[in-house]
């Protein structure tokens, strides 16, 4: 019988195990790995870890250690977040200083990189030294996609935790039990977020954001015409922009109200000399993550026409289950009559291709996603 705290870890029985384990001292090490696709948890796992690690009972899930770490204000457990494209090296170096450092409490002093896949190569340089010769009660925990996006000098030193995708029923049950989601839209979210959980959080919760992926996923069967794709790249860039200023907007003001009452200028016409450095330095953060939301804004709704192409190739097959998108199967049996399963996986192939000029090669969305889209144009009408 594992800990309480993990039960919020959907689908991921084996990994809590482990963890369950490791947290009582057995197989405990100073620096692990979580690994998984988007969504499986493994940030969540990384967190859930640490609140066990700080908990007289190995995670009880209802202690003060417990809350305040799954809070994000334990004295002894900093977690890293970034919307940056890279984790600074000098964020990176300041964390390194920390490490060094004996915990305030009786346990350990636990750090959580999530995206550790946005360190680049000075940043896992700056960390490599803390890693090989760690303090004594100093624990390192990285989330990544995969594996091999961590330095391999660094991945050799951790031990490695690897989510799966959790199943449609296992995300549709946990919205039921926890979100109170109704069975029917539960199941229709987690079959559309592809055992996302974050993402099907998000659409049980919020109308406009399933209205959203509705105009996404309806793209592939409109283009038929040039100026169809056009209009469709179009569209997709405003989705993206539409929803990162929704997340964007409130966050920057309240940055920039912070702001304001650190350097006391609410309400004065005069404002000390430092004030103009540290503003401009707050918007250049804030538009270099702006940029980064967008992107993975983006990223997300080509995963999501990759997802029509899919289901469109197994109604080619002649299958009929599983679909991704079975809210709209009368556009799946148009893309799977007019083209071919052969054709589906070069346009499938075609939004990878646009992906990464995009994250790679710093290519402007609105080109890369026209190129896509006229790549994406079905066959038999070329106006």
């Amino acid at each position: 019988m594992v800990a309480p705290i993990w039960t919020n870890l959907v689908g991921q029985s084996h990994v809590a195990t482990a963890l369950d384990r490791a947290a009582r001292g057995d197989g405990m090490t100073h620096a692990w790995l979580f690994t998984g696709p988007p969504g499986s948890g493994r940030s969540n796992a990384a967190v859930a870890f640490a609140a066990a690690l700080q908990c007289e009972q190995g995670g009880c899930g209802e202690c003060h250690s417990c809350h305040t770490v799954m809070a994000g204000t334990h004295a002894d457990v900093t977690v890293v977040r970034t919307d940056a494209l890279v984790i600074a090296v000098k964020d990176v170096r300041d964390l390194v200083r920390k490490a060094a450092l004996s915990p305030n409490g009786q346990r350990w002093q636990v750090i959580v990189i999530e995206d550790a896949d946005r360190l680049n190569d000075h940043g896992f340089n700056a960390l490599l030294k803390a890693i090989e010769e760690p303090n004594a009660r100093t624990v390192w925990l990285l989330c990544a996609p995969t594996a091999e996006d961590v330095l391999v000098t660094i991945r050799s030193r951790c031990r490695l935790v690897t989510l799966s995708t959790p199943t449609t029923d296992q995300v549709a049950g946990y919205l039921q039990r926890v979100d109170g989601v109704p069975a029917e839209l539960a199941q229709q979210v987690a079959q559309a977020s592809q055992g996302h959980i974050g993402r099907a959080r998000a659409l049980a919760r919020d109308e406009e954001t399933r209205k959203r992926r509705s105009d996404v996923v309806r793209i592939p069967a409109r283009l038929g015409s040039l100026g169809a794709c056009m209009d469709a790249a179009a569209t997709i860039l405003e989705i993206a922009k539409a929803e990162t200023d929704a997340i964007t907007v409130e966050v920057e003001a309240r940055e920039k109200a912070e702001l304001d009452r650190s350097y006391g200028v609410e309400g004065r016409s005069k404002r000390p000399k430092e004030y103009s450095p540290a503003l401009r330095e707050l918007e250049a953060g804030q538009k270099r993550r702006a940029k980064r939301r967008l992107l993975d804004v983006v990223d997300r709704s080509l995963t999501e026409i990759i997802s029509v192409y899919r289901d469109a190739i197994t109604v080619g097959v002649g299958a009929r289950v599983g679909l991704v998108n079975a809210d709209i199967h009368a556009d799946v049996e148009t893309l799977a009559r007019r083209s071919t399963p052969e054709a589906h996986l070069r346009r499938i192939d075609a939004v990878l291709t646009a992906r990464q000029q995009m994250l790679e090669f710093n290519v402007p969305p609105a080109m890369a996603l026209e190129s896509m889209t006229v790549a994406l144009r079905l066959e038999g009408d070329r106006r």
